[in-house]
């Protein structure tokens, strides 16, 4: 027979390890109902770890009781099987440390006896690193139980080495994490200071500040076809997404494709140099705008969207797009948006045209938006050199549980030998190079 370990990961069976069925390693929980509300502790998978929520948060996502929620223990595995098509990036499952409820879509497992819990965890996320999981989904929402595949079979090594090996994993996985967290936390801050430059740089004296209507000549909104989520072919017509501006730059990609059936309205198409502004967004995305660059021809503003028209001789769009990222314009937007605070937010033009924006002379926002793209590519070259690191990290990671876990390792050996130590540090020496 082929066990689960050789089918995903191509991994021969060490000669100690013993062979067993899948229900032989793992037992789904049942019977577990938080009924009479007897626990309190709300826990939650996130990012492939068990973590604490606050039971009593306004979040309109939670119910209105959690007696339906399923009570898990310290040692139990929780695993998140459902809408597999949809999200293929998320981590689907987590080892339990404290005793609590989560809820009862997800499957909660615990091992037989003569198993140490950690060593599975390890192996069921081998499993989700190999993108395992959707290869077994079935139906509209793509979803599976445990429970499904109780049969399949397995290898195993006994308790002492699967102890030595999740001790190992805990060990060195922990040192992985701690460099990429570092390494995240200077992308974060390499942000902030750029924020902080762009703030002093373009607010450099706040008294001066006047409406934004003193610079627009006006403000046009899109339309809302019903479009064809197909990519645009040729000179085809395209709607764009308000994602089009979500990342402070044009993005002509989000699209969708006007049916041929369906009369364009070419007074909205979208041209290089056009300001573009979101309207309609979650409320940290509302707001966001972009400058159009290298358009495809025959996109259509949105109704989402808003195109900002500058009267040039007060305001460059550069500079214009500047004031517009600012905290300040934050404040103002999330001070006057309309719409539930948790999902979609709006902006009115009047929010828009009444927002303070400073009106330096033209060479002096051509001074600051020269300084200010300077030091985007000075942060940008530094991000993605660090991303590219944490981006190997990663894989290390991801190897170097599955070795582990299929006993292609021998992990006592393995430590000794200085690999992982050499490893890190060659990663760090790939950034730095």
């Amino acid at each position: 027979m082929i066990t689960l370990q050789e089918r995903v990961h191509a991994a021969p069976k060490p000669d100690d390890w013993q062979l067993d069925k899948l229900h032989q390693v793992f037992r789904v929980r049942r019977g577990h109902k938080n009924a009479g509300m007897k626990e309190d502790n709300l826990l939650s998978l996130s990012y492939g770890r068990i973590i604490q929520k606050d039971i009593d948060t306004a979040d309109g996502l939670l119910p209105e009781n959690f007696e339906g929620y399923q009570i898990v223990e310290p040692g139990n595995i929780v695993l998140r099987l459902t809408d597999l098509q949809n999200d293929k990036r998320s981590l689907r499952q987590g080892l339990v440390t404290q005793r609590g409820i989560i809820t009862s879509a997800y499957d909660a497992v615990e091992v037989q006896r003569d198993n140490d819990p950690r060593f599975w965890f390890y192996s069921l996320l081998a499993l989700d690193l190999a993108k395992h999981y959707y290869s077994l989904g079935g139906g509209v929402r793509q979803s599976v139980k445990f429970a499904d595949f109780p049969n399949d079979w397995v290898y195993r090594p006994d308790l002492a080495t699967q102890r030595q090996i999740a001790d190992f994993l805990d060990h060195e996985t922990a040192r992985i994490d701690l460099l990429i967290a570092k390494k995240q936390r200077l992308v974060a801050l390499l942000g902030e200071k750029l924020q902080s430059k762009l703030e002093k740089s373009v607010y450099i004296d706040e008294t001066k500040a006047v409406p934004f209507r003193r610079a627009l000549i006006n403000i046009e909104q899109g339309w809302s076809p019903d479009c064809e989520t197909r990519p645009k072919e040729g000179d085809e017509w395209g709607v764009l997404k308000v994602g089009c501006v979500n990342g402070w730059s044009f993005t002509a990609a989000e699209h969708k494709t006007l049916p041929k059936d369906m009369p364009p309205r070419p007074e909205l198409e979208v041209g290089d140099g056009d300001l573009l502004m979101s309207r309609a967004n979650t409320p940290e995305l509302v707001g966001s705008a972009a400058i159009v660059k290298n358009a495809e021809s025959r996109l259509m503003l949105c109704d989402k969207l808003y195109r900002l028209r500058l009267d040039e001789r007060l305001l460059s769009p550069s500079f214009a797009l500047l004031a517009l990222r600012s905290k300040k314009a934050r404040l103002h937007y999330s001070s006057r948006a309309n719409g539930a605070s948790s999902s979609m937010q709006n902006i009115s033009q009047e929010t828009v045209r009444t927002l303070p924006v400073p009106l330096p002379s033209l060479e002096k926002q051509a001074k600051v938006v020269a300084e200010i793209e300077l030091e985007k590519v000075h942060v940008s070259e530094t991000t993605n050199a660090v991303n590219a690191s944490v981006d190997r990290l990663k894989e290390y990671r991801s190897a170097l549980i599955t070795a582990a876990v299929t006993g292609q390792i021998d992990v006592q050996a393995y430590a000794k030998s200085g690999i992982p130590d050499r490893q890190l540090e060659a990663i760090q020496e790939e950034m730095q190079a």
